[in-house]
């Protein structure tokens, strides 16, 4: 059958960078319903209602500044060993259309844990919106992206292998969705060592989450505990922070 070939552009060529880079990690994965009442109230009732990317963001920055394990990665040079960072650096995952071509862009957001909710917000939403050249990691993956094979391969070794070059590049853990475009289960793959991604919020209240890890890092019993912690996170910081913003501005009948 006669097709039409394409050119591989810029944004899928980084995709393909990233699925190559993603091969050699032994990923497992761990899933719980989280009861989020709490946080569906204080979200119902705050003024400016933080998306679910940037609380999911900044609560596992929380978790992982009482769980160092959380900000530990592998790195291969110069020789195999855990490297600890000293704090969480997340990359989200932004679906933006360039050039009429739908696609995903990391957005790095170091320190989250230290931010206000709102300042992570702002991130996430710039990076969907500005443009290409405006948004510095973007600018810095592109620039890469078009090297050619043979000095992308090399970029990516360095990144990836090096500890410290490993957190400016990939950062400690990454979060990802399609909640926005309906229900699913997302079990995305990236370098590592954590991501996570979460579904959409049930009738019950609960909403469905995933943590996929490098079984190099870390074992389940604890990414169990994360989950559990996780929960009492969202429900308790980043509920508080929603409540402390102030509620909606009550609307006197017939103004």
């Amino acid at each position: 059958m006669r097709g039409t070939p394409k050119t591989i552009s810029l944004r899928r060529r980084l995709i393909c960078d990233l699925m190559h880079a993603s091969m050699g990690v032994p990923f497992v994965s761990l899933s719980r319903s989280l009861n989020v009442r709490p946080l569906l109230e204080a979200r119902a009732g705050a003024t400016a209602r933080a998306g679910w990317a940037a609380m999911f963001v900044k609560a596992f920055a929380l978790v992982a500044s009482e769980e160092p394990i959380l900000r530990t990665l592998y790195a291969k040079w110069p020789r195999p060993a855990l490297y600890e960072l000293p704090r969480s650096v997340a990359l989200v995952a932004v679906a933006r259309v360039e050039d009429g071509e739908e696609c995903v862009m990391p957005q790095r957001i170091a320190a989250p844990e230290a931010m206000t909710l709102a300042a992570v917000d702002a991130e996430i939403r710039r990076a969907k919106t500005a443009p290409v050249e405006e948004v510095p990691m973007y600018r810095k993956i592109m620039r890469a992206t078009r090297l050619p094979l043979p000095l992308r391969r090399l970029s990516w070794a360095v990144g990836l292998n090096f500890g410290r070059q490993r957190g400016n590049w990939f950062g400690s853990f990454a979060v990802s969705s399609v909640a926005a475009y309906g229900g699913g289960e997302l079990h995305p793959i990236t370098p590592g060592p954590f991501i996570v991604s979460y579904g959409v919020v049930e009738a019950d209240q609960t909403i469905h989450v995933v943590i996929r890890w490098d079984h190099r890092v870390t074992d389940a019993a604890p990414i169990a505990r994360v989950l559990t912690r996780l929960e009492q996170v969202l429900n308790t910081e980043i509920a508080g922070e929603l409540r402390a913003a102030g509620p909606k501005p009550i609307r006197a009948v017939g103004t």
